[in-house]
Order: C-alpha cells, then structure tokens, then sequence
C-alpha cells in the first residue's frame, strides 16, 4: 500500500515540473514592435530581416538615453513567473567601435531618459557574440561588426554590471525600455530566456526553449606560460579577453579602458570601470600593469578637440594627475602611442588619417608645443608631464611598423634618443601586429630591434598578434598556417636580448583581428595549435639573462695608466660610453660584438664610469685613471 501511495504522490511533481517548464518557455520580441521614439527608424527589411536604428546624431550621452525621442518602449507578457535573461540580436555598423553601444533599462518599468541609475550601458560589442547555429550564447563570443550575432545582455559586462529580469505572479505583463547611444547599430529582436538555462543560436533564432545540460567547454590548466621566466608574457584586459586570463598570462595592460576617450567621453565625467577591473587583476596576482595609453591621435574625447590651447593643456594635465590619483602603482606607462603614425592634430594624414574633426584625434598637438625646436616638442612635452606624475613608473613610448624597415626603426630610434638625452623615457614599445610582420624577414625583425636597443633602454612587444586564416574566398581559419607563423616569428621576438617582455593583444574570439583569425582559442576554449606549440615553447626555452651578460664583463686594469683599459666579455656589446662623475660624455665607442675591445682615454685623472650597451640594457662599471 506504502509503495503505491508514493507512486501516487511521484506523478502530480512530474506533471508540475513539466507546468513550470511550459510557463518559463521563452519570449521573443521584435525590436520594431514597440513604441519608437522619434530617433529611432525603421528601414526596409533587408535578407528578411526587420530591424530598428537609431538615426545620426552629434550628441552622445555618455550613461542615459537623454531624451525621450532615444527610447524604444516594449510591453511585454510573461507566460510564468520566475527569472530571465535578455537576449538581444544585434548587427555592428561599419564604423566598428563607434556603432556598438546602446542602453537597456535597470529592470522593468517607464525609466527616466536622463537618470544613469535607470539605465545600463552595453558597450563594446563590436568584437563580441554568437553566431553560430549550435553556439551557446554566454558573455562573450567572436562575432563582429557588420554581421547578425547574438548577445546575452544579462550576463555580459559591457560598461556596467548587467543583470536579469524578476516577473512575479500576478505582474505577468511588464513595461521593458531600450534607449539609443551611438548610432550605427542595428537590432532585429530581443528574447527573454529562462535563467539558467542554455540557449543555442538557433534556439534564440526559432524563439525555440533551451536546455539544461551545460555546453561542453575545454578547462585550461597550468599557471602562465612564463611563469619564473625573466621575461613576462603577458595578455590585453577586456570584456572577452578576460576568461581565463591567469592560466595564460603573466602581466595586463587594458585593451581599450585606459585610452582616454574610453575614459572621460564626457567632461569631467570618469568612466574607471573596466580600468579599475584590469588594475585589480594586477596587484592581487602581483603581474606588471602597464597603462595604455595617456596620449594618442585616436580614441580621444571628442569635446577637447576645439578648446583652446592652453585649456587643452590644462585638460591633459587633469587627465594625467586623475590616473596617477586612481593608480599610484603602474609599472608601466606608454606615455605616447604610435607618434610617427598618427599626430594628435585634426587634418594630420597619417597612416590612419586624415584625422577629420569629431574623428576622435584630441586636435591637442599644438597644446603640447607642436613640432617645435626638435620635431617633437609634443612628445618631448608629454614624457615631462608624464615624469612629474608618475616619478615610480617606468614610461614607455610605443608605435607600429618601426622594426620591419630600418628607415623606421632610425626614425624611431630619432624620437627614443631625444627623450633618453633628456632622461625622460626607460623602455620601449614596439607594436607587434601582424600586418608589420607577416611579409617581413625574422632577420629584419632581429637587426632592427637591435638598431632600436643602441639607445640603451629595454624593449617591450607590446601588441603582438598573429594571423591564422588561409587565402580561400571568403578567408577560413588555418590552424597550420597561424602555426608556421608563430614558429617564424615568435622566437626571433621573445629570444632577442634586448625584449624584456611580450604582450598579446588578444588570444580569444572577440579579438580585434578576429576575421583575421588570430585568436589563438575556439569559442569552446580549445587550443588552436599555435598555443599549444606556444605554451610549450615558453616554458621549456631557457634563456639567457642580463646577470649571465654582466658577470661576464670584467675591465682591466683598474686603476688604468694614462687611460688605456681594456673590456672583455664583449661578445654582445653595441656601444661602450665612459662619462664623468657629472654625467658628462667624454668617450663613445660602437663595438662590433668583438669579444674583447681596447680604450683609450685622453682625460684627466679621477674616477669615471663606463656604460657597456647591449641587448640586455646598459652594464656599468666605475673606472678610476691615474
């Protein structure tokens, strides 16, 4: 009798679990079926598809819709109480990082156009969601701009914590707002999804129910790739990048949050939150934090660009005392990025220019002193600001394309040896992408970096990526051809004495060059075989250290007769300098890499200091003449 009356009780569960599951089916809304505000348009279906935009307009708010006119108004009927995400079908337009934000209310309910606390900013998503049939859409994803790709609003981080939607019994029918940022992005439909369970692309697509069972994913482990190297190898911080960042990397520099436009969009408004995120990271694991970027041609606030110059001036000297107020342990700032490519000045045609007004180049040049005396007064001008706010960080300058010619590389070397004569700069950055490597001899490379170590200051690769598709039409992803690259370029770069570090600028989809494909993991977190020969090959090459380089050096005699002294241990040397004990130089000599080189001094008696010069940096040694 027991047993059948547990039967009996078994069958009413069953059937309520099947009820729940039946009221928590999911909800599809097409965008264009709400309320548009008078900002928003509806153009002709393209392939099919219906979507809402929001029509070009000069004024961005940086954390609310603004207006009414900016918000799309959904009213929207549960079939069951109980928690669900948001999910958005999204396209990127053409201009990439600025078409790929909007705002979604804070919950349900009429929200205020100008409240921040009612809205949350979804940003960045010009490299990130789903698209993919049997792609379960997480927080992040490869797909970029110009494509339909799916989002789950309510797990992904895109400015501002997100979160899901509470409908309880009794209120099935609720009020759900979207507000306009930039325009340029395009969305089709939204879908609220059960809580917790899984939903593939083609599930959103049907307005089909997910599953239960979670997408099976590959775990990485192991601690970074360098770990007790004397080199780091380190990894870019943001919204994608940002899974299993410690089984991989050593050392963080923030991808787009610390440029400053990413920043202070708004007058006087900080924006710190992915930056302080990518800060964190750093000083709980102990790794290096680099700041990208204090100045630069690109990705700056747009409302500086017609100040005058001495507020200019003003501005950037509140820019640089906000961060070091923020972050007072940086160990590494890149003070001025890509200088010979891209001035802060509207009408600059560089190699990303011409730099238009509104373009986002700050127009700031002349603020800075311009060209000047030098040539680069401006950047002479910001590296003395930079040394008055940041006396403990190592400044850093930073451009591309400079190691694959030497007519760059000199050029380079030109500005790095005006701020090291001025003592203004302790390393530099040589951006490593791939289209400065990839039709360039790993010799070229090799003699360049070399060229660029003669001015004595260690040198970072600072964005290194490495395509890995094939020349099919349109281009697929080819794992061996990504491997053979590696394998050219990668040991040139990370055993070259002189690099004392290397810093990938993306190793997962969502990466900037994601169509290139140079993400080194699948969306499942697989390896693609160039990490797998990469972890391996980091962690089993032994290098050779600076201490190995200054143990070997001996001077002798000391104290040397009439000033003739002799250096051995030379093998690596580029240039040898002797200076008084007022940092005066009164001898250069550029060594040919002999092993043992000869001096001779013509100075007065006394103590002098000699500086050898060679891939590892600068070995001194005092030398007393009689």
């Amino acid at each position: 009798m027991l047993r059948h009356r547990l039967r009996f009780l078994f069958l009413p569960f069953s059937l309520l679990a099947f009820t729940v599951q039946a009221q928590n089916a999911p909800v599809l809304q097409q965008a264009e079926t709400g309320m548009l505000g008078a900002d928003w348009t509806t153009p002709a279906a393209q392939a099919g598809v219906q979507y809402v935009t929001v029509v070009p307009t000069a004024t961005i708010n940086p954390q609310n819709p603004g207006t009414a006119a900016r918000i799309i108004t959904y009213t929207v009927t549960f079939p069951g109480p109980g928690s669900y995400d948001l999910y958005a079908r999204v396209r990127v337009g053409t201009a990439g990082a600025n078409d790929d934000s909007f705002y979604y209310g804070n919950g349900f309910g009429t929200k205020s156009a100008t409240d921040d606390t009612n809205w949350i900013t979804v940003n960045q998503l010009n490299g990130v969601g789903y698209t993919g049939p049997t792609e379960v859409v997480g927080n992040a994803g490869g797909g970029q701009q110009q494509v339909w790709k799916w989002l789950n609003l309510s797990t992904f981080n895109g400015g501002e914590a997100p979160v899901a939607f509470t409908v309880t019994a009794g209120n099935l029918t609720q009020t759900f707002q979207i507000g306009a940022r930039e325009d340029g992005l395009d969305i089709d439909k939204f879908v609220f999804g059960t809580t917790g369970l899984y939903f593939t692309v083609a599930n959103l697509d049907a307005g089909a129910q997910g599953s239960t069972t979670p997408p099976t994913v590959f775990t990485p482990s192991g601690p970074p790739m360098a770990t007790g190297k004397a080199k780091f190898l380190g990894g870019v911080y943001s919204t994608p990048q940002k899974p299993f960042f410690n089984n991989y990397f050593n050392q963080v520099t923030p991808e787009n949050a610390g440029k400053w436009g990413s920043v202070e969009s708004t007058r006087n408004v900080m924006n710190w939150t992915e930056l302080d995120s990518a800060y964190a990271l750093a000083r709980t694991k102990g790794y290096p934090f680099k700041m990208h970027t204090l100045i630069w041609g690109q990705q700056q606030p747009l409302w500086i660009e017609d100040l005058p110059p001495a507020e200019q001036l003003m501005e950037i000297n509140e820019w640089f005392a906000a961060v070091a107020a923020r972050y007072p342990n940086i160990t590494q700032i890149e003070v001025v990025n890509e200088a010979t490519n891209d001035l802060p000045l509207n009408g600059s045609t560089g190699p990303n220019g011409p730099n238009t007004p509104g373009s986002g180049a700050g127009n700031y040049y002349n603020a800075l002193g311009g060209a000047g005396t030098t040539g680069w007064d401006w950047v002479i001008k910001s590296f003395e600001l930079a040394r008055q706010y940041f006396p403990n960080t190592q400044l850093m300058i930073n451009d591309y394309s400079v190691i694959n010619t030497t007519s760059n590389a000199q050029r380079y070397l030109g500005i790095i040896n005006l701020l090291v004569a001025r003592n203004l700069v302790d390393g530099v950055g040589i951006q490593g992408h791939a289209f400065s490597t990839r039709n360039t001899p790993a010799t070229t490379l090799a003699t360049n970096l070399t060229l660029l170590a003669t001015a004595g200051k260690p040198l970072y690769i600072t964005e290194l990526d490495i395509d890995g598709v094939n020349s099919a039409t349109p281009p697929q992803l080819d794992d061996a051809i990504q491997l053979a690259e590696y394998q050219r370029i990668f040991p040139t770069l990370w055993e070259h004495p002189a690099v004392r570090g290397i810093t990938l600028w993306g190793y997962r989809p969502g990466h900037w060059r994601s169509a290139q494909g140079a993400y080194l993991v699948n969306t499942d977190n697989t390896e693609r075989s160039a990490l797998v020969w990469l972890k391996n090959y980091v962690r089993t090459t032994v290098l050779s250290t600076k201490a190995n380089q200054n143990a070997a050096l001996t001077l002798s005699p000391n104290p040397a007769a009439n000033g003739r002294f002799v250096l051995q241990g030379m093998e690596k040397a580029q240039t040898i300098r002797v200076l008084d004990l007022n940092g005066r130089l009164v001898k250069e000599v550029k060594a040919v890499n002999q092993a043992t080189t000869e001096v001779a001094l013509q100075v007065s008696p006394g103590l002098y200091v000699v500086q050898v010069i060679d891939g590892y940096g600068v070995t001194s040694r005092k030398l007393l003449v009689e």
